[in-house]
């Protein structure tokens, strides 16, 4: 009788231990999936700004009086092995700008608010190989600048 309540002791000592390790397995790989979904969130978020950055330093280098850089299109890190997707719209606002489809308001009468742009930015995570998300991580940032 002592060897048979052993044995059914030994097997019950098993199972428990063996549903515990099934569950660490499963909650070390939530862990890891969270943690890529964080890191891919926190890596665009920082490319929207590099990215409101890049479409003004583009738009310096530009005459915006003979015609004007209306869209960004940036993949990161390269364009071979892309992670992140960043789509830039440029919105105008001031006087005399020609040439130019995304011009809110021609109107401007200030010196101090003549050309101005509001840069919209569109961040995608890309569901590839490269990233090894399921869930789509897309960040959007609308700032006003003065050019």
């Amino acid at each position: 009788m002592r060897k048979g309540f052993s044995l059914i002791t030994a097997i019950i000592i098993m199972m428990a231990v063996s549903v515990l390790m099934t569950m660490m397995i499963s909650l070390s790989s939530v862990t890891v999936k969270s943690t890529m979904d964080i890191y891919f969130k926190e890596q665009a978020q920082l490319l929207a700004r590099s990215a409101v950055e890049y479409a003004v330093l583009a738009t310096s280098g530009h005459d915006n009086r003979q015609s004007c850089v209306e869209h960004v299109n940036v993949l990161y890190p390269s364009v071979d092995n892309p992670t992140h997707e960043m789509n830039v719209t440029l919105w105008y606002l001031g006087n005399g700008i020609v040439n130019c489809n995304t011009v809110l308001d021609n109107n401007v009468s200030t010196d101090d608010s003549n050309l101005t742009a509001i840069v919209d930015v569109v961040v995608n995570v890309l569901e590839n190989n490269n990233t090894g998300i399921t869930e789509p991580i897309r960040i959007h940032k609308r700032t006003i600048q003065k050019l």
